[in-house]
C-alpha cells in the first residue's frame, strides 16, 4: 500500500499591521505572530475534504497551527516544536521604517544567504527539517499523515521527502491553508 503525506500551511494569522517598523522592532513583532491564532475565516473547501483523508494529524507547537487544526475539526495525534516555523531573525537597525511583511521578505532571504543573528540557522533548519521528514515517513506506517505546518518548514520538510523518493501527487498554491500531498509508492 502507497503511504501518503500532505504538507498543510496554517489559516491566516490574526495580527495586526501597525505601520512601518524598523529591522529592531522586528523582534517584538515576530514574538507577536508567534503567540498569535488564526483569524475566523473558514478553511476552504479543498483543506478541509484533503484533511479528512489523513489518520495521523501532527502539528507544531505554534498556536496559529494548533487553531487550524482545531478550525479543520481534528485532533493531533502529535504535537512538536520539531514542526515549528524556521525562526526569523531581526536587525538591530533603526532605520529604514518598512512595514512588517515587506521586513519579514528581507530578513528571509538575508536568512537564506547566511544571515540568522542569534536564532536558528538556515542550515539548522535543514537538519531539524531532516529529522522532521524521518518522523513524518514512521508516522506514515500507521496511514495518511497530515502535517499542519508552516510555508518555510513545510518547504524544507518537502525537499527532504523527495530526496528520499517521495513524489508530489497535488500540490494548491503556498498561501494560508495551502497543501501538498507527497506518495511513496510501495513495492
Amino acid at each position: 500500500m502507497d503511504k501518503e503525506i500532505i504538507l498543510m500551511r496554517h489559516g491566516q494569522p490574526s495580527l495586526a499591521t501597525s505601520g512601518n517598523i524598523s529591522a529592531r522592532d522586528m523582534q517584538h513583532w515576530i514574538e507577536q505572530y508567534e503567540r498569535c491564532e488564526i483569524n475566523s475565516q473558514p478553511a476552504p473547501k479543498v483543506s478541509v475534504e484533503l484533511a479528512a483523508t489523513a489518520q495521523v494529524i501532527v502539528s507544531s507547537t505554534a498556536p496559529r497551527a494548533l487553531q487550524s487544526v482545531r478550525a479543520l475539526g481534528l485532533q493531533p495525534s502529535l504535537v512538536d516544536e520539531l514542526f515549528c516555523e524556521a525562526q526569523l531573525p531581526h536587525g538591530r537597525w533603526a532605520l529604514p521604517r518598512l512595514s512588517p511583511f515587506t521586513w519579514a521578505f528581507i530578513l528571509r532571504v538575508l536568512w537564506f544567504c547566511g544571515f540568522s543573528g542569534r536564532m536558528e540557522s538556515a542550515r539548522e533548519a535543514s537538519v531539524r527539517a531532516g529529522q522532521a521528514a524521518q518522523r513524518l515517513q514512521a508516522l506514515a506506517a500507521e496511514g495518511p499523515v497530515l502535517l499542519l505546518g508552516h510555508g518555510i518548514m513545510n518547504q524544507l520538510i518537502a525537499r527532504q521527502l523527495e530526496a528520499a523518493g517521495w513524489t508530489r501527487q497535488q500540490r494548491n498554491g503556498n498561501s494560508y491553508w495551502s497543501a501538498t500531498a507527497y506518495r511513496l509508492r510501495q513495492a
